[in-house]
């Protein structure tokens, strides 16, 4: 299900800023040669996400999910001068791939991934985090935020990618009804803790809380 027609999608994305040869570089390797390439942010998700980064300016991010390493290079162009990128992602493979963008990037020296189950890595992470972006497996979403809520700092971000599930979190009637239940439960989660200020919004798959 499109949420967004093709013809509007086209439209913003031609009068979205352009990104750099080395993102359009993995964007098309992995829309050439994966099968899951729908796992990449693409192009206008990762505009926005590098958007959201430069008005925030944060001096550390914690990415849960990594893939083929296109979305942390879009988060780190918002990153202070000393800044850094954490990582996180249980597949070696494409932890190879994104390293070996990330090293012909602007950005190589901020990006730091760890492979691994993101559940115990995240506990382990001493570090306090201005932005935090959730792209991982979508059942594990409230076990994600319940463990970097703790290690947001106050007026910190959290984005979670794909809560809106192509628009099928408000149909009554859905073959995945538990995974629909998990993104609509991880969203009432947010709106109910007063701590937070929530908004879903939708850019063809993403979502921010």
């Amino acid at each position: 299900m499109h949420i967004v027609s093709t013809e509007i999608q086209d439209y913003a994305e031609n009068y979205t800023s352009f990104e750099s040869k080395i993102l359009t570089e993995l964007r098309e390797k992995t829309f050439a040669e994966r099968d899951d390439k729908s796992m990449l942010s693409g192009f206008y998700q990762g505009r926005l996400l590098a958007m959201f980064s430069k008005m925030i300016q944060p001096k550390r991010i914690l990415e849960i999910g990594t893939y083929m390493g296109y979305s942390a290079m879009c988060l780190a162009e918002g990153l202070t001068e000393n800044g850094e990128i954490i990582t996180l992602d249980v597949n070696e493979e494409f932890n190879k791939t994104a390293k070996s963008f990330w090293a012909k990037s602007a950005h190589a020296d901020k990006i730091k991934s760890f492979v691994g189950n993101a559940l115990e890595i995240i506990p382990t992470l001493d570090k306090t985090f201005d932005l935090v972006f959730i792209d991982a497996d979508k059942p594990s979403y409230l076990n994600y935020y319940n463990l970097v809520f703790p290690k947001l700092r106050i007026g910190g971000i959290v984005i979670a990618d794909n809560i809106l599930w192509s628009g099928k979190v408000w149909k009554p009637k859905t073959t995945a009804r538990k995974l629909t239940r998990t993104r609509k439960a991880c969203t009432n989660l947010i709106k109910k803790f007063r701590r937070m200020s929530a908004s879903a919004m939708f850019c063809w798959q993403c979502a921010t809380v």
